[in-house]
């Protein structure tokens, strides 16, 4: 019998006592790593059960020894590195390259950051003549976190920090695809001294899920995931009203002016388009380039593309790994079909790598960054989010209307713009309708600024100081110094 990922409940590791159990496969062979021991209903009410339990407890405690095991854990995730890292390669199928430098090393900045600012939390007072009230800062309770595949860790720590930072506990469930790194995080959460009951891991599909949006002792749900999902979530929290927060998909738009650094549009369109095989909700795959530069733009853009290396994601020299799932797979492919049927051209890739005779990665899930061009912004391809390495390269040459375009759109997240008219560019940013923008630069998210977005693209926000709002509420406190008096004289 195959080892399953268990359950974390209560400082402890066990196996879910459902009869369930779902396969764990590694995207680059196909091979099934291990199996996923599913939660029952009672696992989730035990650990609901253990948060509620510890919330007293940690929630009493000093901000700075709250902070200071949060520090500790940023600490053994480093040292720890090389060995997440190498878990979320088998599990995601993103390259060892990208998990080593920036999966494990965001989710310890997140842990430092939260820890650093827990001592900090603060309310306020105002003064009323000879009376006062002041204003606290309390957290909310038990909290869950739902969790997806494509930055298993990271997304665990960006939960996992503001909430336990603000004095609330968590029940985390990663994603069914990437189920074992959030049990390592629980377990180096024990060892940097957290409480037992503070932070619980329970596993599953939409059903485990469903279980924590629908309890009645959960106070927030925190999802990343796709905009369906969001719209699950916040329909199945309505009847027990709890806290949300959705970080949510996206089709984003970014905008290449003529005076821009050709070569930094070209790098930045390849971030944001093929860094995590194009699995990440923020990527920016509405490539407007401006009419006098497109030749040049596709002409540098094919030319970098070939240089990433598609394949074995253990290599520390590839660049492009395999794509989460056979069905992720053959949905990226289909949409590149779809693309083609549109009258969209294909300038290049789309189509499935091939490795040498005999070779594990065969079976794996590998497509090859793709690119089309189109004029048209009702192509499928340029309206719907496909989450995977296929950009949509769309011209345009005046700044009203590419912003309508860019704007065009229900989702809301991100956006980007490249040009070296600083004036242009804070211009049109502040009239972008996303929730995060860059310039000159895309998909950099430091843990000290907000991170969410507008419109369907989700509710709340990640990181920075901001997180703090969606993981406390506030209570008023009115102080009479003169007395009640006869107030109905």
């Amino acid at each position: 019998m195959r080892k399953a990922t268990p359950q974390f409940i209560h400082g402890k590791k066990r196996p879910g006592t459902s009869s369930e159990r779902m396969e764990n496969i590694n995207p680059a062979n196909g091979t099934v790593i291990n199996e996923i021991s599913v939660a029952s209903g009672e696992d989730v009410n035990d650990a609901v059960a253990s948060a509620g339990r510890a919330f007293n407890a940690w929630s009493s405690m000093k901000g700075v020894e709250r902070g200071r095991i949060l520090l500790k854990s940023a600490e053994i995730l480093r040292e720890r590195n090389r060995e997440l890292a190498e878990i979320e390669v088998e599990d995601t199928g993103k390259p060892i390259f990208e998990a080593s430098s920036v999966d494990i090393e965001s989710g310890a900045e997140a842990l430092e950051f939260f820890g650093g600012i827990a001592a900090s939390l603060e309310g306020s007072h105002m003064q009323l003549g000879n009376n006062f009230a002041y204003v606290k800062r309390e957290p909310l309770g038990v909290c869950a976190g739902i969790g997806a595949w494509n930055y298993p860790m990271q997304i665990a720590c960006w939960k996992a920090a503001p909430a336990l930072a603000c004095g609330n506990t968590m029940i985390f469930k990663p994603a069914e695809l990437t189920p074992r790194n959030a049990v390592n995080l629980a377990e180096i959460f024990i060892e940097a001294g957290l409480p037992e009951g503070v932070f619980n891991v329970v596993q599953g599909g939409p059903d485990v899920g469903r279980r924590l949006v629908e309890h009645r002792n959960i106070q927030k749900i925190s999802l990343t995931g796709e905009v369906g999902t969001g719209q699950k979530v916040m329909a199945g929290a309505a009847n027990t009203l709890k806290h949300l927060s959705l970080e949510l998909g996206g089709k984003n738009p970014m905008i290449i002016f003529d005076d821009c650094d050709l070569d930094d549009a070209v790098q930045g369109a390849m971030m944001g388009n093929f860094y995590t095989q194009g699995e990440i909700c923020s990527n920016g795959t509405r490539v407007y380039v401006h009419t006098d530069i497109m030749n040049g733009f596709l002409e540098k853009l094919e030319k970098e593309t070939a240089k990433l290396k598609v394949g074995d994601p253990m290599d520390p020299s590839t660049r492009i790994g395999a794509l989460i799932s056979s069905s992720q797979k053959e949905k990226v492919l289909d949409y590149i079909e779809i693309g083609k049927s549109q009258g969209a051209r294909l300038l290049f890739g789309g189509d499935e790598p091939v490795f040498g005779d005999g070779s594990p990665l065969n079976n794996g899930f590998f497509v090859n960054p793709a690119a089309f061009y189109t004029d048209s912004d009702d192509d499928r391809i340029a309206r719907e989010e496909i989450f995977g390495p296929v950009m949509t390269v769309l011209p345009f040459s005046e700044e009203e209307d590419v912003i309508t375009r860019a704007n065009d759109t229900p989702f809301g997240l991100s956006a980007g713009v490249f040009t070296n008219n600083l004036k242009r560019a804070y211009r049109v940013v502040d009239r972008l309708q996303a929730g995060v923008c860059w310039i000159n630069n895309y998909n950099i998210t430091p843990v000290e600024v907000p991170f969410g977005g507008y419109k369907m693209s989700g509710i709340g926000r990640e990181n920075g100081r901001a997180a703090v709002e969606y993981y406390t509420q506030l209570k008023t406190v009115y102080v009479e110094m003169e007395g009640v008096g006869k107030p109905f004289e």
